[in-house]
């Protein structure tokens, strides 16, 4: 018989999991704490990793349509706007790892993900759930509501972010330790590319590093809209636990200083900034962190991660996949060691995007000596730096 799981959280790590679990013929109930199963933010990138495990859930023509395929990576000074390095997309990267790169925005790619869930339609979607506890025997789970509802299951999984309660349940230990606070704060900004002037409109992924701070412009929706991202070494605003705070190009100017012309055309030709602060964990050390008997953890709930490396959303992506494959067609009697093999075979991948992460944003805000030495590098070796035939190809 297949498993009956609960997944606690309906975010994309949530929906994929549900995706790739219902694909094994498993009941898949999801809890989303919201009102209304939807996405916050703008843009996400996604690696050739990424959008072959999306096509392995039946999503590839959807992500055609709606998705922007960028032509280049290229990374500029945000001071003077002059080249550092290039990175071929576009056919090079389909050639080289049999996936595309894409660019998509977060409502899009989680409207596909709840379209296919529901076409399955192999389990419920509660809304208005907010999961405030866990409880495990040898056989069953049981989460319940902040409203005393409860739902029992044979597996639960942690989808439910960077502040999970699920994970409080597995690990113990770290209940009372919150999410680091960074202390970089992201602003994000959306304007459609037909509003722009000519000169600010982009076709490909663009990426401008300065002292403390870096900015990332690329097509969504398409290649229709134009996402926005810059993020500055500030005094978190704000709520920590909030990821969509009004906010201003005042606001980011007063924490990032005025960046070169062309830089700071784009945004200041940008309509609107919402911001957020930036939180993470350490590196994963062990396979427990990540899954123990019947409940598991995807995603940020898993192995939060600054987005120096464009992959939060992918790593999850990536489990989803990974933990539907460990269980296969099994029952509940295989959930325990299908969740140890998933936990084993992702635990030290997650630990090195997350560590590569955090030395990417070092790398990114350097200043100094190690700013000169990175521009140096970039030009002379371009592609062989900006590649990552180990996060591409894995």
């Amino acid at each position: 018989m297949p498993a009956h799981i609960l997944v606690a959280g309906g975010g994309i790590g949530g929906l994929a999991t549900a995706l790739a679990l219902a694909g094994g013929g498993h009941r898949v109930d999801v809890f989303e704490q919201a009102a209304a199963f939807g996405d916050i933010g703008a843009g996400v990138q996604l690696g050739p990793n990424v959008t072959r495990r999306l096509s392995q859930l039946g999503l590839e023509n959807s992500l055609a349509r709606v998705a922007a395929q960028p032509e280049a990576l290229v990374v500029r000074s945000a001071g003077s706007g002059a080249e550092i390095g290039r990175l071929a997309l576009g056919a090079a990267m389909r050639q080289r790892y049999g996936a595309p790169y894409l660019c998509i925005h977060r409502a899009d790619l989680h409207g596909l993900l709840l379209d296919a869930v529901r076409a399955r339609g192999t389990g419920a979607l509660v809304t208005g759930a907010q999961i405030e506890r866990v409880e495990l025997s040898d056989e069953l789970v049981c989460v319940s509501s902040s409203d005393a509802r409860a739902w029992e299951g044979e597996a639960v999984v942690g989808a439910d972010g960077l502040w999970s309660v699920v994970r409080r349940r597995l690990d113990a230990a770290s209940a009372g330790q919150p999410p680091r606070i960074t202390g970089h704060t992201a602003w994000r900004a959306l304007a459609r590319q037909d509003a722009l002037p000519p000169a600010l409109r982009r076709g490909g992924v663009e990426v401008w590093l300065g002292p403390q701070l870096h900015a990332v412009a690329y097509p969504v929706r398409a290649g229709e809209w134009l996402n926005v991202v810059v993020i500055a070494e500030s005094a978190p605003a704000g709520n920590a636990h909030d990821w969509d705070q009004a906010s201003s190009l005042a606001a980011l100017q007063a924490a990032a200083g005025r960046t070169g012309a062309s830089l700071q055309a784009l945004l200041e030709a940008m309509p609107g900034w919402r911001a957020w602060s930036l939180s993470d964990r350490p590196p994963l050390v062990s396979a427990a962190e990540m899954a123990h008997e019947r409940l598991a953890l995807v995603g940020d709930a898993a192995h939060p991660m600054v987005p120096y490396l464009a992959q939060g959303a992918g790593m999850a992506i990536e489990d989803a996949v990974a933990l539907s494959e460990a269980l296969g067609e099994g029952g509940s009697d295989a959930v325990p060691a299908a969740f140890a093999r998933y936990a084993a075979a992702r635990w030290q991948r997650n630990a090195q995007v997350q560590a590569k992460a955090r030395r990417n944003g070092q790398i990114f805000h350097a200043s100094g000596p190690v700013r000169l030495g990175r521009d140096l590098a970039m030009r002379a070796l371009g592609e062989r730096l900006l590649d990552q035939p180990w996060l591409y190809g894995g």
